[in-house]
């Protein structure tokens, strides 16, 4: 007997292109979703980590440029000629207030400060909209992909059980098909979370780091134009 259930799995085809393609519509279904959805999130770690990495050459490129030391309208004048990275562009807006607050006779208007920290505050929110754009979608699929595959999984031994009263047969032949496309939901309900969930914290951290940076510019940017005032 034991000989014949062997003989009889050994014909059974295990294959995942079988299993999926053998699958009921929900799970088939179940599967298209974490699918699609682990080749979104793969789409947007891949473009967020280029991304992020030429954010970062831009803002050191933008230190190297902004810390030699030379007058501030002519660092001006070489940022609107040059691409524009995140420090560039809270450099442009800052400076673009203050040259909007200039009065006729060279002084400055009242309240100037406050404007350019508001104008500024403003870039640095709108970069961190822009930068973060996707990443909400990968702490979706980190969060909810295992329980679409627990979907899947759980539909696959309904259908086992369902085998199993119509054929009145209990044997290995009977049952193993819907366990083994119920596992295949389960496991790619984890091939989707898993990278989604690592890449989103790993790119979170590299964008609250963007972020530190360019509010930290600001401050050094607030107490440059500070000292402009006073002198």
């Amino acid at each position: 007997m034991e000989a014949e259930v062997a003989s009889l799995v050994e014909k059974v085809d295990f294959s995942s292109f079988t299993l999926i393609s053998q699958a009921s519509i929900v799970v088939k279904l179940v599967m298209l979703i974490l699918l699609l959805a682990s080749v979104w999130s793969w789409t947007i770690i891949i473009q967020k980590t280029i991304n992020f990495r030429v954010v970062r050459r831009k803002i050191r490129k933008f230190d190297k440029i902004f810390w030699s030391g030379k007058p501030l309208d002519e660092l001006y004048e070489i940022v609107n000629e040059k691409t524009k990275g995140p420090s560039s562009l809270v450099f442009a807006t800052g400076m673009a207030e203050w040259e909007r607050s200039k009065s006729e006779n060279g002084g400055s208007t009242p309240g100037v400060s406050s404007r350019i920290e508001r104008s500024v505050d403003i870039i640095i929110v709108k970069e961190q909209e822009k930068l973060s754009y996707g990443l909400a979608f990968l702490a979706t699929v980190g969060s909810t992909a295992p329980f679409v595959g627990l979907l899947g999984t759980v539909w696959g031994i309904k259908n086992a059980f369902e085998e199993i009263a119509i054929s009145q047969n209990t044997n290995l032949v009977t049952i193993a098909p819907g366990i083994a496309e119920a596992l295949v939901a389960t496991a790619l309900g984890l091939f989707a979370a898993i990278p989604a969930l690592i890449f989103y914290n790993k790119l979170s951290g590299d964008l609250d780091r963007i972020i530190r940076t360019l509010e930290i510019f600001s401050d050094e940017l607030s107490t440059i134009f500070s000292r402009e005032l006073e002198s």
